[in-house]
């Protein structure tokens, strides 16, 4: 099983809470989150025909991102970062918890692209959020990709 590399919230000491000015939860508005729920628009399908389509992803560290340019796949073929790379910092897919490379080749390509960009947002804007135009009306509004049904 795989372990999340980040400080969860309920491990944070209840002194260091205590002096950040926080709220009757003990935690500060501004707590560091390290993991993300998603749900994948399509769904990975194992062998027995189960799909998977509830995760979480946590935040990537500087040795997610170093070990696999080491990885002959990745040298042989540069795409093959992004599948390495995911499989390290996907916690858990649906029923699964050791996610690894060859999981991740099998998703289809919607969900490939959908993880990119919850990877993207979550490692470099810091949210899941994303600006979005209705079609209809031209309102402007955000949505929260993690957690949230495409659609709704």
């Amino acid at each position: 099983m795989r372990r999340s590399h980040g400080v969860g919230l309920d491990e944070r000491p209840a002194t260091a809470a205590a002096s950040a000015g926080t709220g009757p939860s003990g935690l500060s508005p501004e707590a560091l989150r390290t993991e993300f729920p998603f749900t994948l628009p399509r769904g990975y399908v194992d062998a027995t025909g189960t799909v998977h389509r509830t995760g979480v992803m946590r935040l990537a560290t500087a040795r997610d991102e170093l070990i696999p340019l080491r990885d002959d796949r990745v040298r042989e073929n540069p795409a093959y970062l992004t599948v390495v790379l995911l499989a390290r910092v996907i916690n858990r897919l649906g029923g699964i918890d050791d996610v690894h490379a060859g999981i991740v080749e099998n998703l289809f390509a919607s969900d490939l692209a959908f993880l990119q960009d919850l990877y993207h947002r979550v490692n470099t804007e810091g949210h899941t959020r994303a600006a979005v135009t209705c079609p209809a009306c031209s309102h402007e509004f955000t949505i929260d990709l993690s957690g949230s049904r495409l659609g709704e």
